[in-house]
């Protein structure tokens, strides 16, 4: 038996996450604070190259290993059922969509920088619920994740807990764009049709079947009492 790197996309973020904490927290202390942050509307530099690359790059940062932990937890769980579905590369793409979005949600309007994978956690939970399910479907469970996961974040937006429930919520609304209009949606679910019951053959057809050589029993008669 042998290790299987079994979801590329998802153990790779994982590492550079862990790595990018290391390094920060053992080597320079600033790192985070400098590359990995997303940029707010106080502190971006439109002429500076590297504000533009923390809009990407802050979704590979995190505050501390317990924040690291809990977003890491569900991207290992969710990442291998969703690579498997839609393509590592595919993943990957909409992992950087969502830090893109976020970051520049939080570059435009919002004070408090922004960094952590939450955002992509959101994604991948509502994408989840659209797994092996038609194009032309809505699934329930994707409306019970809305109302259970978004709602939350809602009534919780007027909280001060140092926790970006826009991110939480813009990364959720990724994942059901991404689950709506993904054409691997669609292929998956063609995979894998409903199982159709045989068809029930009669007498006749039973005999027809009947390999050559053999003949089928002759029915017995009942016996009859007066």
């Amino acid at each position: 038996m042998k290790i299987k790197y079994n979801a590329p996309t998802s153990l790779t973020y994982a590492f550079v996450c862990v790595l990018v904490l290391l390094i920060n927290q053992y080597f320079y202390r600033d790192l985070i604070r400098i590359f990995f942050t997303a940029p707010t509307t106080l502190t971006f530099d439109i002429t500076n190259p590297l504000f533009y690359l923390r809009l990407f790059t802050h979704i590979a940062g995190h505050a501390d290993w317990n924040h690291l932990v809990g977003n890491m937890a569900y991207i290992l769980l969710l990442g291998p059922m969703l690579e498997e579905t839609y393509g590592s590369f595919t993943m990957l793409l909409m992992i950087i969509v969502t830090g893109f979005v976020t970051g520049v949600l939080n570059a435009c309007f919002f004070i408090q920088p922004l960094l952590g994978a939450s955002g992509v956690v959101f994604m991948m939970i509502l994408l989840a619920s659209f797994t092996n399910h038609g194009k032309d479907e809505i699934p329930l469970t994707f409306i019970l994740i809305v109302a259970l996961y978004l709602g939350r974040e809602i009534i919780s937006i007027v909280k001060d807990d140092n926790i970006s429930q826009f991110a939480h919520i813009a990364g959720g609304f990724c994942g059901s764009l991404f689950g709506f209009f993904s054409p691997e949606r669609a292929s998956s679910a063609k995979k894998n049709p409903p199982r159709k019951k045989p068809p029930i053959k009669s007498e006749t057809a039973r005999k027809n079947t009947l390999p050559p050589g053999k003949t089928a029993a002759a029915p017995q008669k009942k016996n009859e009492s007066g």
